[in-house]
């Protein structure tokens, strides 16, 4: 992981951990998939990091992706933690240390669910960085 790339996640998972309304629906948010966790929870995963440098300074572009978990019966729960998600970093992020971020970006959102397997809703964002 690039020194931006954990630098920012962190940043993410202290805007998330202090949006009440969120952690009052969720158990946990793990950094990558736990093996066993009470539903429902927010995984992590490890972005890419890409090469976002200029003349004069080093930056990275960063993909961070966010995947909730839940076994409910419908989706409706999803949809209310992955709203509250997109609630919790409608701001952006602070700068991290050694980092501004330039841009903060909403990509994406996706839910799927296969026949033996409970709900996945992805939550994808885009960050731009500098290093100071």
């Amino acid at each position: 992981m690039s020194g931006a790339l954990e630098a920012v996640q962190q940043q993410l998972v202290t805007r998330l951990a202090g949006h009440g309304p969120l952690t009052d629906l969720i158990n946990a948010i793990f950094d990558g998939s736990p093996p066993r966790a009470a539903f429902p929870y927010i995984a992590l995963a490890t972005g890419a990091s890409l090469d976002w440098s200029h003349k004069s300074g080093v930056g990275r572009e960063l993909s961070l992706a966010l995947t909730i978990h839940d076994d409910g019966e419908t989706a409706a729960r999803l949809h209310r933690v992955m709203a509250l998600v997109e609630d919790a970093l409608e701001y952006g992020l602070d700068d991290p240390d050694g980092w501004q971020i330039v841009t903060f970006d909403f990509r994406r959102t996706r839910i799927v669910r296969s026949a033996v397997s409970p709900w996945s809703g992805l939550v994808e964002y885009r960050a731009r960085a500098l290093k100071i």
